[in-house]
């Protein structure tokens, strides 16, 4: 029998890589990819400079973990958890056949489906799973991005945009948490648009759970992606992971609201490593929720203030403009029309309604309530109220 030394599985690697991958190979190198994409402390760009070295999944795994480390692919921790995951081959193998049945599939970057907007990515993942769809490659697609513990403006304001760029034919991918990722998933699905949900944590989990209504929607009506392996439970590093694969699914990313420093921020950040196009919703000074926006715009980023704003980078022809009196008020009575003038999207208490108003307390509370059946404005919280786009 061969042994198995460097020099030889070099040079065994190199003569399969002169040879078109047969279906049957392409098949057992995807299980040992499967398996080696949860070994512990192996990431993505470990695992394709193996592939650039070996181009055999199969003969990493049949590797020394001496061998490994001596060339630097494993430190002395890693190899000893490295030789160990060996033992976990045919219960991955197991996972792997069942992932069709459980309404998953997995996507590496050896299969032609593979995004092709990852494909130049430093790092990008070696494996991806999804539940529906990858982004179309031949569509604008834009990222709404923004803080989970948005305000009113800010939530109602990424729905809108969300919906605007459906409408323009404009393809919506988000992180799906809360706030304003779930704002602008929403916007895109009442638009009748495509939106793509990029999880921290296995596709088969809903994450947070108040979202499985739209984690649902998100599958039937575009796709949730994840570089995370089926099961894995949201983790705090795996968010800043899944960033860079939000911006690298997009040609532009939008940001409605973010802190000084937000993870959203992060990012940004990937998306001008991969060359893309940053704008940024501008807020009041005063407002911690707007000061990484306005930063960003101070720092060259574009304004957005209408969806044309984004509609012109893609060379769309003009919408209609988002403003904040964008209902048609033709079918309000004259005191229902003075009470909607006093709201903006900022939420405002109603003792300051009834003051701006002229009316009682109590005429004001009966024209508020008609507004919301009719659906012109909302309630926040308490006795406080806003417009809804």
């Amino acid at each position: 029998m061969e042994q198995l030394t460097f020099e030889n599985m070099t040079k065994k690697g190199l003569e399969e890589e002169k040879t078109p991958m047969d279906p049957r190979r392409l098949e057992s190198e995807r299980q040992y990819l499967f398996w080696l994409s949860q070994a512990p402390g192996v990431g993505a760009v470990t695992i394709r400079r193996l592939w650039d070295r070996y181009h055999s999944f199969k003969t990493v795994y049949n590797m020394e973990e001496t061998a490994l480390k001596d060339q630097g692919f494993l430190n002395g921790n890693q190899g000893e958890a490295f030789g160990q995951w060996k033992n976990q081959l045919s219960i991955c193998r197991q996972q792997y056949a069942k992932l069709k049945e459980k309404g998953m599939e997995l996507v590496t970057f050896l299969d032609t489906k593979y995004p092709g907007r990852l494909k130049p990515l430093y790092g990008s993942p070696a494996v991806l799973y999804k539940r529906g769809r990858f982004p179309d490659e031949n569509r604008p697609t834009a990222a709404i991005i923004g803080a989970r513990d948005c305000s009113h403006y800010g939530r109602e304001t990424a729905e809108a945009l969300g919906y605007a760029l459906a409408k323009a034919g404009v393809q919506v991918v988000s992180g799906m948490a809360l706030g304003i990722d779930g704002a602008g998933h929403r916007g895109c699905l009442k638009g009748g648009g495509d939106t793509y949900g990029v999880l921290g944590c296995g596709v088969d989990i809903c994450y947070p759970r108040s979202h499985f209504s739209l984690y649902m929607d998100i599958s039937d009506g575009g796709g949730l992606i994840s570089e995370c392996s089926p099961g894995q439970a949201p983790r705090a590093s795996n968010f800043p992971m899944r960033n860079r694969i939000i911006s690298g699914l997009s040609d532009a990313i939008i940001v409605v609201e973010a802190r000084e420093k937000s993870g959203s921020l992060i990012t940004v950040d990937c998306g001008l490593e991969q060359g893309k196009e940053i704008f940024a919703v501008p807020g009041r000074t005063t407002d911690s929720l707007s000061r990484g926006c306005n930063h960003l715009i101070h720092q060259g980023a574009g304004i957005v203030t209408c969806p044309d704003d984004v509609l012109d980078f893609f060379q769309i022809p003009r919408a209609k403009k988002l403003r904040v009196d964008e209902k048609n008020e033709n079918g309000l009575a004259k005191n229902e029309k003075m009470v909607y003038s006093c709201l903006d999207l900022q939420p405002k208490f109603i003792d300051r309604i009834v003051e701006e108003s002229g009316l009682s307390l109590g005429e004001c509370l009966t024209l508020l309530l008609e507004l919301q059946v009719g659906g012109y404005i909302v309630q926040t919280a308490g006795h406080y109220y806003a417009k809804k786009l």
